[in-house]
């Protein structure tokens, strides 16, 4: 677990590697003063909203980068590489809010016939990853209870961010793993 300092701090570097990009178009190095721990591998994701609305939401779902590392890196992205929206432009950056949400390491969820899945998942907690061939999607913990869902609703939305039906997670071959996330805002 991380404190709410080291939160404030990954915000901090998220914040000013999204404007060093988008303002001079280079990537910050990692800060003299980080502590060795952030640079331990953990999932991250990175969501910017602008009024209340996604601005941008990008992320590594699997531990395989220092977090440091992962935290600039999905800033940046989340800032100009998320498909769903144009590149933030310096003219947003005073109004954009952030949002980091370090990850726990996905844990297949096994259970002994699909719909078990849905007795499996702590909406609130628990954020999905659908996989399913080479289609993958995740949801991470806040968008449940952000946008009142069910565990049904939630498994399927997942489903749908995979770009499979909603459905498909009653399928014998598409597995379903979950995690939790520490949210600093």
């Amino acid at each position: 677990m991380l404190s709410e300092d080291d939160g404030k701090y990954l915000l901090k570097v998220a914040r000013e590697a999204i404007e060093t990009y988008v303002k001079e178009n280079r990537k910050i190095d990692i800060p003299s003063d980080c502590p060795n721990y952030l640079k331990e591998n953990l999932g991250v994701f990175v969501t910017l909203n602008k009024n209340n609305q996604l601005r941008g939401c990008i992320g590594y779902p699997e531990p395989v980068f220092p977090l440091i590392d992962a935290t600039i890196e999905s800033a940046i992205s989340a800032a100009i590489r998320d498909p769903r929206f144009y590149e933030v432009q310096e003219n947003e950056l005073d109004s954009l809010d952030y949002e980091i949400t370090v990850l726990t390491k996905p844990k297949l969820i096994e259970v002994s016939k699909p719909l078990d899945y849905l007795e499996n998942i702590i909406i609130g907690e628990d954020g999905l990853i659908v996989e399913k061939g080479f289609y993958k999607g995740l949801l991470l913990p806040q968008v449940a209870p952000e946008n009142d869902m069910d565990a049904e609703e939630f498994i399927s939305h997942t489903c749908l961010k995979a770009g499979l039906r909603p459905d498909a997670w009653l399928e014998r071959d598409t597995e379903v793993y979950k995690f939790q996330g520490q949210i600093f805002k």
